[in-house]
C-alpha cells in the first residue's frame, strides 16, 4: 500500500476529511492548498444522519462537539423584532433545521486538520499548475515549481474548483445558479444576541444574525435574490458594493449590520449555486466535495455530503486494490442518489427565499429530507487495512498551521 501516492487540493473540510481516510487505508497524502494558512470562521456548517456517524467514525466525535456554536436555535422575526416563528436545536433528533451539530466551517477545517497533520503532508500557499495524467500515474506541476508524480489526484477544492476545470473543463459547463447571492461576515455583537439565530425576511431578501462561540462577536448573514451573477468571487471591494446596493432600504437591524462592512476582520458573498456532473472522474482524477456535487448553503447538506463521499471514496479505492476506474465507479454508485436528494432540497429551498409567496408555504416531502439526511449506506469495510482512528484530538481553532 505504502506505493499509493495520492495528492488532494484544498484543506477546507472534504479535503482534509478524504486524507483522514485515505492515511487509515494505508495511502500517502499530500495535500495542496492555495491559501498561505488555513481560513478561520466562515460559514456555520452543519452535520446530520448520517454525516454524524461518519465523524464518530473517524474518531473526531469530541473534538467536533466542543468546537460547536452551541446556538440553541433560530427565531425568524419581523421588522421590529417580535418573534414569528422557533426552530430548537433538539428538534428531530438534533437533526433539523438548526443542527445539533453546528459548527464554523473554519472551526471544523482546524479540527481535521489538527487530526491529519502528523500523518500527512500539507503543502499551504501553492496549488496544481499543471498535470499529466498516463496508465500509471499523474504528473504535477506546481505554481512553485515543484514537479511530482502522484497514483492518484483528487480535486476538493470547492465551488470554484481550478483541479475541475483543468480536467474537466470550464466552469459553465457544471456550475448552475439557483437565483440567489449570500454574504456573511463577523460582526461586534452588540445586539444583545445571545445563543438564538434571528432572521429577518423582506421581499425576497434576508437579514440575519447567529451567535458564535466568541460571544462578543456575531456572525451577520445576507440573501438576495439575483437572475444572474457576474462579480469576481475575489473581488472584495465589488462585492460589498453588491451587497450594500442590495440591501438598499432593508428594515429591520439591516442598517446597523451594514455598517460594520468596512471594519469586518472577514467577508464572503458568492452565489448560491450547484455543481451537476455526469462522471466526478477522469482517468486518475476524481472529484470530492463542492468540487464534484455542490447542493448549495441552501440544502444545509454540503459538509454531510463532503463526510460521507471522503468516507465512502477512500474505502471504495482501497477496496478496488487502488484502481482508479473500479473505485471511483463504486463511489459514485453510493454517493448518486445521496447528491440527488440533497441538491433538490437545496434548489427548493433557494426558490422559497427568492420568489417568497406569501399565500404558499412550501410543502416539504418528508420522504426526500430523510432521504437527504440518511438516505447512503455506510458499510463498515471491516475487510479493509484501517491503520486505526487517531486518539481524540481538541479543538484549536485559534492554532495556525
Amino acid at each position: 500500500m505504502s506505493g499509493n501516492r495520492v495528492l488532494v487540493a484544498g484543506a477546507s473540510i472534504a479535503g482534509p476529511a478524504l486524507a483522514h481516510w485515505l492515511r487509515r487505508r494505508g495511502a500517502q497524502v499530500t495535500v495542496v492548498e492555495r491559501a498561505p494558512e488555513l481560513r478561520p470562521g466562515g460559514q456555520a456548517v452543519d452535520a446530520r444522519g448520517v454525516a454524524k456517524e461518519v465523524i464518530r467514525r473517524m474518531g473526531l466525535d469530541a473534538a467536533v462537539r466542543a468546537a460547536r456554536t452551541e446556538t440553541a436555535g433560530a427565531h425568524t422575526v419581523d421588522a421590529d423584532g417580535t418573534v414569528l416563528e422557533t426552530f430548537r436545536a433538539e428538534d428531530d433528533g438534533g437533526d433539523g433545521y438548526i443542527s445539533e451539530i453546528e459548527i464554523l466551517r473554519g472551526d471544523l477545517s482546524q479540527v481535521l486538520y489538527d487530526d491529519t497533520r502528523d500523518g500527512v503532508e500539507y503543502i499551504f500557499g501553492d496549488r496544481i499548475a499543471e498535470l499529466t495524467q498516463d496508465a500509471h500515474g499523474v504528473d504535477v506541476v506546481f505554481a512553485s515549481g515543484d514537479r511530482r508524480r502522484f497514483e492518484l489526484v483528487i480535486g476538493a477544492d470547492g465551488l470554484h474548483s481550478a483541479l475541475r476545470e483543468m480536467v474537466f473543463g470550464p466552469r459553465e459547463r457544471f456550475v448552475r445558479h439557483l437565483g440567489l447571492v449570500l454574504a456573511f461576515y463577523t460582526v461586534p455583537n452588540e445586539f444583545e444576541l445571545e445563543r438564538w439565530l434571528l432572521d429577518y425576511q423582506e421581499s425576497g431578501r434576508s437579514a440575519g444574525l447567529r451567535p458564535i462561540r466568541d460571544a462578543g462577536q456575531a456572525m451577520a448573514v445576507f440573501s438576495f435574490p439575483a437572475a444572474d451573477f457576474d462579480v469576481d468571487y475575489r473581488d472584495v471591494t465589488a462585492q460589498k458594493r453588491l451587497l450594500r446596493e442590495r440591501m438598499d432600504g432593508m428594515g429591520w437591524l439591516a442598517p446597523r449590520i451594514l455598517a460594520h462592512l468596512d471594519d469586518t476582520p472577514d467577508f464572503y458573498l458568492d452565489q448560491v449555486a450547484q455543481v451537476v456532473m455526469d462522471r466526478w472522474s477522469s482517468g486518475r482524477v476524481g472529484l470530492l466535495g463542492d468540487a464534484a456535487f455542490s447542493s448549495s448553503p441552501m440544502s444545509g447538506q454540503g459538509t454531510g455530503l463532503a463526510l460521507v463521499g471522503a468516507y465512502l471514496l477512500a474505502a471504495e479505492l482501497a477496496a478496488s486494490g487502488w484502481d482508479p476506474e473500479a473505485g471511483f465507479a463504486a463511489y459514485e454508485a453510493r454517493m448518486r442518489s445521496f447528491v440527488e436528494a440533497n441538491q433538490e432540497i437545496g434548489r427548493l429551498h433557494a426558490h422559497s427565499l427568492a420568489f417568497p409567496d406569501p399565500d404558499a408555504q412550501p410543502e416539504w416531502d418528508m420522504a426526500l429530507i430523510e432521504r437527504a439526511i440518511n438516505g447512503v449506506e455506510l458499510p463498515d469495510y471491516a475487510d479493509l487495512p484501517d491503520l486505526g482512528a487517531p486518539a481524540e484530538v481538541p479543538s484549536t481553532s485559534a492554532a495556525k498551521p
